[in-house]
């Protein structure tokens, strides 16, 4: 089994050579080595090399050769329709460079005909903002990248990051570039795994954004399922704000995230798709002296101290809201984190209160260290489901993953133990 938990997922550097990319699209279009040739105006000798070198690298024949021509197979039809997605996403690329330039030119960034190391380079030095950093993690000198960054802006005719005090800034055209280029190269990723999956291999990498609930009650059972049933998969998941997922999955650095659904107005371009609703609960430690009362209710609440989220955060206005509409006012908070590790430890030690899904802490209940007041909280409902880009076409791998998902949640309340047992 492959399971990482990081910080924001790095898009892998793709198995295919890019670089040739131009060439087995050309030959596509034209239906023979010769025509592709005179058409890129490149040796016959060099485009079938670039063609060779993807069929070595996917471990798949791509074309069909015959005195008539030569006409993509199965494996090369799937590699011509990602391939096609990743070129229209640097075409939007060109097009938007061409309006903020007067200078735009086109180059072999935009067929991705460049090294691959050029093209990491940019998106290292989005991430990092800095020379030194990018240089770092590409394992070559600050002189190197920085030479890389200039060529790559003169071959262009764009300004990509302006330089201040405190690191690289993208400009406008850098910011353009950058995201276009990481759904292309996110395209020629699934590509290679998707021709691994027609001969019958599922591997490659599945990258999940995941906020609190999904991460505490959904995604580990499924990802256990996943990997006992498909074992060459390897799953990575990011962890952050709401808005840093969205960002990552819309730059195509991650295939969807699971967690708290939020309104439509701030999901534009994504499709959301429900799963399950949720209920929160007030919760506490075992033996608190709320437990002992015959009858509890909100206002109880109001003599014993908080451990909540920060202000702003979805729980926090679910929590505010609460009290504010039962017109009961609002209770003290002398806690303030995110942190469900440091939640629990607190409500173990201590007889504060917090607010929660009863789901994140479904170990805790099962074993008697924590409970659930008995309150009726109507006003905190809300839906746990799925982000995804709207033209998304996810790799075998993500489609698995999110197929085991959709099935855990179409069986509603069923205790963690059951289906630990099930799989």
């Amino acid at each position: 089994m492959h399971l990482t938990a990081s910080r924001p997922a790095e898009p892998a550097a793709p198995s295919v050579s890019t670089r040739h990319l131009r060439a087995f699209h050309a030959v596509c279009l034209h239906g023979s080595v010769s025509q592709a040739s005179a058409a890129l105006c490149r040796a016959q000798s060099a485009v079938t090399r670039a063609v060779l070198q993807l069929e070595s690298e996917l471990g798949a024949p791509l074309f069909e050769r015959s005195v008539h021509g030569m006409l993509p197979t199965r494996f090369g039809q799937v590699l011509l329709r990602r391939v096609e997605r990743a070129f229209a996403y640097m075409d939007t690329a060109y097009r938007d460079v061409a309006v903020l330039s007067r200078d735009a030119r086109r180059s072999g960034l935009y067929s991705l005909h460049m090294n691959e190391r050029r093209l990491k380079a940019l998106i290292e030095l989005s991430r990092r903002r800095h020379m030194g950093a990018a240089a770092e993690a590409l394992g070559i000198s600050q002189p190197a990248v920085s030479l890389m960054l200039r060529d790559i802006e003169q071959e262009i005719g764009a300004t990509l990051f302006e330089r201040g005090v405190r690191g690289l800034y993208p400009t406008q055209a850098g910011e353009t570039v950058i995201w276009q280029l990481k759904l292309a190269l996110n395209e020629i990723r699934i590509a290679a795994d998707e021709v691994a999956a027609i001969r019958g291999l599922k591997q490659g990498e599945v990258r999940v954004g995941v906020l609190s609930l999904g991460r505490s009650y959904v995604l580990p059972v499924a990802i256990t399922r996943l990997l006992r049933k498909h074992p060459q998969l390897k799953v990575s998941t990011m962890e952050g704000s709401f808005e840093v997922q969205v960002n990552a999955l819309r730059a195509g650095e991650i295939d969807f995230v699971l967690g708290a659904l939020r309104p439509p107005q701030h999901c534009k371009g994504l499709s959301r798709e429900p799963l399950l609703n949720d209920m929160m609960a007030v919760v506490c430690r075992a033996g608190h002296p709320l437990c002992a009362q015959a009858s509890v209710s909100l206002a109880d609440t109001l003599a014993h101290e908080w451990a909540l989220p920060h202000a702003g955060t979805p729980t926090r206005s679910l929590f505010e809201t609460l009290f504010s509409s039962r017109g009961i006012g609002q209770p003290q908070i002398t806690l303030e984190t995110t942190d469900l590790s440091i939640i629990r430890e607190v409500l173990l030690e201590s007889d504060m209160l917090s607010l929660v899904s009863p789901h994140q802490y479904r170990r805790e209940f099962s074993s008697g260290m924590l409970c659930q007041l008995p309150l009726a909280l109507p006003e905190t409902a809300r839906q746990v489901g799925l982000l995804r880009r709207i033209d998304d076409r996810p790799s075998p791998g993500a489609q698995l993953l999110l197929a085991e998902v959709r099935a855990i949640t179409s069986i509603p309340e069923v205790p963690l133990t059951e289906f630990e047992l099930s799989l």
